[in-house]
């Protein structure tokens, strides 16, 4: 955000489903606040030029759109509805708080009830509906693969490639098997190397390799696949892979980030094929400390896929392939865990939902995903060598200390959302030690290590990740604050985030010249912002799928009752969450009969003007379903 003369301030806008904005103005309390007839046409993510009313309402200072610089999108996704004068889109995203009006010769050949995307084309008057026409047939409304579609092309990402970016793909099929595939690598082929990952996973990017050394130590190898052997920069693949920025993994399907032929073959450490990686080698002591370091291309071969369960059911019983090994990995990342929260990191482990869905893609069993010893060994080796890859180039850096490279930073929390966060656990019964908002890791750390167990403790871990900063991509290190790391990159995951093939390459860069220029600062920074942004919309239409698939599930079980706690409280309802699903809903104060019921604020309460009756944050309570709409993705709960 800018600001220039005559009090205009330059930024993004934030619109809410009511169709009234929130513009962040630096060191001040609150967002300006634009009224619906201010905006001026302005939509949610827009980039605005707006000016001070020097009025308040409810203490909140207004203001108003003077000039739309860029709009963030101009393509929206709803459901097409008849007019007398041809249809209108309602838009799924209520932040679109306008319908769109669409022209009779402007519909393709699309029906009343479709799913369509449709793009702006005119709004001369903004106290009215703009103009758009379709682009896109989806599929009908309601129906699973045009909701999942739907949702997609919503957040901004093409299914499809273009013909140029597969055929580009396919030439690789054919170049691959004619390469000396040992050239300017170093061969782990005869080192055991094995990869872990999901049941359901198609590709592969990374995979552990071991080996027992003389001193009693181990070589550690992390083996990532070296996708920037294959997307060189200034190619249809890397431009489109730019502009996708990562894979979306909705419920029921991935939106790969690259071609199936790279993602899921030429780049993909499968089983018992050899394969190119980009490497980071550890050796490690028997408490956990990194003894030598090196960073290059390899040649691996992949002796074993486990899934997830296959490797825990392994390290159980302390017996079956790589028995060993893997019992010596988990007792090695347990110790890297166990320094990173001595360090000040914390834990933000959540419940992860998972659907079991029928042929036609309906839901038909929801359930919590528990984490198990074997996804945490991963993760601690994939942290270390993030964390290495930075610190490496950071230090090696030093001298040239702007250098361009690429870290994944994590600012402290704001200091009033800390104060509020402690206001909030407080009121559940704890305490978040901190000085008018100025707090540490351990100090959080240590607040979710008291609710751990209690009913609150989803609760709270959500209302503390919610008031976190957010992780993003950054050419300026300022450490990781979640992490408690003092230099942190993406190396990890280059098949499914352009970050990461960002980083091999400048990682590769540096070892053959030994040094970045400065002058690329600027492209980075540019590359970063994009794709901190893309991960942003990534994460929503991930989201948005599992809340449509949550209330089409809960739709088969109107009337039903459920365990759930009091997940928010508003001034015109209850938010509720049921305890199996996760799925939330709200108790509407008007459907509330046996008294008048009121927000107090200062207790994060719903009380009963006459009988004192209270509901808070975090309480059990026992609720009845008696609406679902999968449309609006909304669930309607009465108390029992």
């Amino acid at each position: 955000m800018k600001q220039e003369e005559n009090n205009i301030l330059e930024g993004i806008v934030r619109v809410t489903g009511s169709g009234v904005g929130y513009f962040p103005v630096p060191n001040a309390e609150n967002d300006l606040e634009i009224q619906p007839e201010n905006l001026s046409g302005a939509l949610n993510r827009d980039r605005v030029k707006v000016e001070s009313l020097h009025t308040e309402i409810l203490g909140r200072m207004q203001a108003k759109v003077v000039d739309i610089i860029e709009r963030h999108k101009t393509a929206f996704v709803g459901t097409l509805e008849k007019a007398d004068e041809g249809f209108f889109l309602v838009p799924d995203d209520k932040r679109m708080y306008r319908d769109i009006f669409v022209p009779e010769d402007k519909v393709l050949k699309a029906k009343e009830g479709d799913k369509v995307q449709v793009r702006l084309t005119l709004w001369p008057d903004t106290s009215k509906s703009p103009k758009g026409e379709v682009i896109r047939v989806i599929g009908r409304a309601g129906e699973h693969n045009a909701e999942m579609l739907g949702i997609v092309y919503e957040s901004g990402f093409e299914v499809d490639f273009p013909a140029e970016v597969e055929q580009e793909a396919q030439a690789w099929k054919e170049k691959y098997k004619q390469e000396d595939m040992l050239k300017d690598r170093k061969d782990f082929r005869e080192t055991t190397t094995f990869t872990i990952d999901p049941a359901d996973a198609k590709d592969f990017d990374d995979a552990l390799s071991f080996k027992i050394l003389p001193n009693g130590g181990c070589e550690i190898g992390i083996h990532i696949a070296d996708v920037s052997h294959f997307v060189v920069e200034k190619t249809e693949l890397d431009r489109e892979a730019r502009n996708r920025g990562t894979s979306i993994y909705l419920v029921d399907r991935t939106i790969p980030m690259l071609p199936e032929i790279l993602s899921n073959d030429l780049c993909s450490l499968n089983a018992n094929e050899p394969k190119y990686a980009f490497s980071a080698v550890f050796v490690i002591d028997k408490e956990a400390k990194v003894k030598e370091r090196w960073f290059g291309k390899t040649l691996i071969k992949s002796d074993k896929r486990f899934t997830y369960e296959e490797a825990q059911e392994i390290m159980d019983q302390d017996k079956g392939i790589f028995a060993e090994e893997l019992k010596t990995l988990n007792a090695l990342a347990k110790k890297l865990r166990e320094e990173r929260f001595r360090n000040g990191a914390i834990d933000f482990e959540t419940d992860e939902v998972k659907f079991e869905l029928d042929d036609l893609g309906k839901p038909i069993r929801v359930y919590k995903k528990a984490r198990k010893d074997t996804q945490k060994l991963i993760e601690e080796f994939m942290l270390l060598a993030n964390r290495e890859v930075a610190t490496h180039m950071h230090t090696a850096n030093d001298k040239n200390s702007r250098a361009a490279f690429v870290y994944r930073i994590h600012d402290a929390p704001d200091r009033e959302k800390i104060v509020n966060l402690a206001t909030f656990v407080k009121a559940l019964g704890f305490e978040l030690k901190n000085k008018d908002g100025e707090t540490t890791g351990s100090d959080i750390a240590r607040m979710l290590s008291s609710v751990g167990g209690t009913p609150a403790e989803m609760l709270i871990k959500t209302a503390a990740i919610r008031s976190m900063s957010k992780a993003i991509y950054s050419t300026s290190n300022i450490g990781h604050f979640g992490l408690a790391f003092e230099y942190y990159t993406h190396f990890t995951s280059p098949i499914r985030r352009y970050p990461d093939l960002m980083v091999h390459r400048l990682l590769l860069r540096f070892l053959l010249n030994g040094k970045i220029e400065q002058d690329e600062i600027i492209k980075y920074q540019r590359l970063c912002d994009d794709s901190s942004e893309r991960e942003l919309e990534a994460a929503e239409a991930e989201r948005a799928s599992i809340k449509y698939k949550q209330v089409e599930y809960m739709q088969e079980h109107i009337g039903e009752e459920f365990d759930a706690i009091v997940s928010g409280v508003s001034e015109w309802g209850i938010y509720v969450e049921e305890i199996n699903t996760k799925a939330e809903g709200m108790v509407k104060l008007r459907d509330m009969k046996d008294d008048f019921y009121e927000l107090n604020e200062k207790l994060y309460a719903i009380v009963g003007k006459k009988t004192g009756k209270k509901y808070s944050l975090g309480d059990k309570i026992r609720v009845k379903l008696v609406a679902s709409d999968p449309e609006r993705k909304t669930l309607d709960f009465q108390f029992v």
